[in-house]
Formats: structure tokens, C-alpha cells, sequence
């Protein structure tokens, strides 16, 4: 998993302002007490800190993975 898509499935997930609070607020406990943001910056696996915060915030896992295609960036 690339970081972008990181970004693009947590703005789909989460909504692009609820997503930008939970990258840089929410301590995960799963990735040593950091915050996403702050797991990415210090090198943690992408799929890691991702994993860590749906599973923080109880994002079933059928949601996790894929943005429908009408809804992707170009």
C-alpha cells in the first residue's frame, strides 16, 4: 500500500475533514502510541498504521480496501 492511497481510502472512508482530525489526532495503541501521521513519518508500514486506525475506529472490513471507481481521483 502506497501512502497515497492511504490518503485517498481514508478522505473516502472518513470524509476528508473527519480523516485529516484522525490522521494527526487520534493516538493508535497498535502502532506505539502515535498518531498516524506520526507512525507514517517515523517509517511504520502504511498497511500497518491503516489497518490500526480502521480498526481504532471500527471500520468494517469490507470498507477498508477499495474506492468505487466513479469515486477515485484521476
Amino acid at each position: 500500500m502506497r501512502r497515497s492511497e492511504f490518503t485517498e481510502l481514508s478522505e473516502h472512508v472518513f470524509g476528508p475533514a473527519l480523516a485529516r482530525a484522525y490522521i494527526t489526532d487520534l493516538v493508535l495503541e497498535e502502532v506505539g502510541g502515535l498518531t498516524a501521521y506520526e507512525a507514517l513519518e517515523r517509517g511504520v508500514a502504511v498497511r500497518r498504521v491503516w489497518t490500526a486506525l480502521c480498526d481504532a475506529m471500527d471500520v468494517p472490513e469490507a470498507d477498508r480496501w477499495e474506492v468505487p471507481p466513479e469515486q477515485r481521483r484521476r
